[in-house]
């Protein structure tokens, strides 16, 4: 049997410097995206307040699918052998799987409530 592939630490210490930059990135494009979104609705009206409240749900959808994203990440790197990259992998599939599908029908409640105030 051969031995497990070990990633020198130099690469995991990359890696992990290399998700914690990205995450950091991402972290200051969303607060853009809260501000841009802020003064938009300001100017809105409360006309809009459905609409801007599902608008909200879609940003904050995909900032914790983006955030599981890199959670996943962060473990990956520090993942020890291919079985456990593929149980973190599942594991990740079946969560965001779960995550789509309540995000689907929050959403699907969101738009229907703003439809009907539109009428």
């Amino acid at each position: 049997m051969a031995a497990p592939y070990e990633i020198p630490a130099e690469m995991r210490d990359f890696a992990e410097r290399s998700v914690a930059q990205a995450r950091k990135a991402f972290e200051g494009f969303m607060g853009a995206v809260h501000k841009a979104s802020d003064s938009f609705g300001a100017a809105g009206g409360p006309a809009s307040a459905p609409a801007q409240e599902a608008s909200g749900k879609i940003v904050a959808y995909a900032e914790a699918n983006v955030a599981a994203a890199f959670d996943l990440a962060a473990k990956l790197v520090h993942a020890k052998d291919m079985p456990e990259v593929l149980k973190l992998q599942s594991e990740f599939v079946q969560s965001q799987i779960a995550a789509a599908q309540a995000q689907a029908r929050d959403l699907a409640e969101a738009m229907q409530k703003a439809s009907s105030l539109n009428k």
